[in-house]
């Protein structure tokens, strides 16, 4: 395998010295390590078919007047938002943005997009950037008691697609909320490809500051897009006392490869709010992952996934409790129809001295079709005495008795199927008070099961 074009995209991004430093570390850690394999634990089930040689960086785009001149997808998304700010991208451009209101600039929130943010503000950038995804897999390796065996080390080329995402990435969103500030109404990011056969390369750094408060969403949409490739890293600092709540929303056309890292580092007494939505591109594999590092800090993990023809979607979480009296709780939902594959394997690591750690983990899946297949690990490692953790997994078909007690009532199969989907992932769906979010998801599952 050949690396020599992103030589030249390498050398295509200029900015301070450290940034240039770091990139040529990521892109030289990159060139070193294999793509994950089916011999790599947390890669057993899903398998990337790419020739980096043949990729092309999505090309250039430039900013509109106004909202016309977006994709309709992006128009019709954007009419019934409710965020406060927005930024729209398309490939590694910002095409369309809003201003944040005044008084929120007032007291020192920042919303930009990460290039003008490594302009404006390169010492809050440089503090912040790569300090919770760096470009190799990070080693959250348990600690254990003395002579006892913890975890193994994560397998280097875990790091692959985080490392060329370390290298390579173009734009992305960046926030930065300072101490006490609470923003009320949603930022968003709404990101767009609009050439099949290219990839980006994008990062997205929340920070909320010691008792700052805000909620973060950042969807990607696209049109069918045959050999293109999404690679990205969310990087989430939940300083003492903070609360930040992220929803992303990957709702790709067909032909897309999305892989993306996601990871919250949350400090003493704060709370780290996260949904993952997936529903669109070919394959994605999704990394969800909380560091819970401070004393009494908390983290929910929601997610809901459907799936449907050929479309294989994997999910991979880390609830890493690395200090006492530390809360969270995991839900993940899964739909699976037609010839689709779903996979989760989720891990609860507890630390040493980590007591009083209360954790759950649940994943469910519910199978539409009898060629689906679902894929599910849940992990406990526990290294502390004085816990509550448990953990589960369970998949099943359609009630038949409910499906015909709905189609006896004149209900179509895809209309009794889609209320069927809906109430399966209603408890996810309930505890997420994004009431414009909810309603577009809802819309998203009615175009799969045909009932739009």
């Amino acid at each position: 395998m050949t690396n020599s074009p992103f030589s030249d995209q390498l050398a295509a991004h200029t900015g301070p010295d450290w940034l240039n430093a770091k990139r040529k570390a990521s892109f030289d850690l990159f060139d070193t390590l294999e793509v994950p394999h089916s011999g790599v634990e947390a890669w057993k089930y899903t398998q990337v078919t790419i020739d980096f040689a043949k990729l092309r960086p999505h090309p250039k785009r430039d900013m509109v007047a106004d909202l016309s001149a977006l994709p309709a997808s992006v128009r019709e998304r954007l009419s019934s938002t409710d965020v406060g700010a927005f930024l729209v991208m398309d490939g590694p451009d910002v095409v369309y943005r809003t201003e944040l209101p005044t008084e929120l600039s007032a007291k020192g929130v920042i919303f930009t997009d990460l290039k003008t943010a490594v302009e404006q503000y390169p010492d809050k950038v440089q503090q912040y950037l790569y300090s919770v995804v760096p470009a190799e897999v990070p080693d959250d390796t348990t600690i254990a008691a003395p002579g006892t065996t913890p975890s193994k080390s994560p397998d280097p080329s875990e790091g692959k697609f985080s490392a060329l995402a370390a290298a390579l990435w173009t734009n992305g969103a960046f926030v930065y909320v300072p101490r006490g500030v609470e923003v009320e109404l949603p930022l968003g990011s709404f990101r767009v490809m609009s050439e099949a056969g290219t990839y980006t390369a994008t990062r997205t750094l929340v920070v909320a500051e010691e008792n700052a408060q805000v909620t973060f969403i950042d969807e990607q949409d696209s049109e069918d897009l045959p050999g293109t490739y999404a690679i990205g890293a969310v990087e989430l600092v939940v300083k003492d006392g903070a609360r930040l709540r992220y929803v992303s929303i990957q709702n790709w056309g067909k032909g897309v490869t999305h892989i993306q890292r996601q990871r919250g580092d949350v400090g003493r007494d704060a709370t780290l709010n996260s949904l993952v939505v997936t529903m669109g591109g070919t394959l994605s594999r999704t990394e969800m992952q909380s560091h819970l590092r401070g004393q009494g800090s908390s983290s929910e993990m929601l997610a809901l996934y459907f799936a449907n023809e050929d479309q294989h979607f994997d999910h991979y979480t880390l609830q890493h409790h690395a200090a006492p009296n530390a809360y969270s709780d995991l839900l993940y939902k899964g739909v699976s129809d037609d010839q689709s594959v779903g996979v989760f394997s989720g891990m609860i690591k507890v630390d040493l001295g980590a007591q009083k750690t209360d954790a759950y983990q649940k994943h469910r899946t519910l199978m539409l079709s009898s060629e689906a297949q679902n894929f599910s690990v849940p992990q406990l490692e526990i290294n502390a005495n004085d816990v509550r953790c448990s953990h589960g997994s369970t998949t099943g078909p359609v009630d038949q008795e409910q499906l015909f007690f709905l189609r006896s009532r004149g209900i179509s199969k895809e209309l009794a199927e889609k209320m069927l989907v809906t109430a399966f992932l209603e408890d996810v769906l309930g505890r997420v008070p994004l009431q414009s979010v909810v309603k577009y998801i809802e819309g998203i599952i009615a175009k799969k099961v045909g009932a739009a």
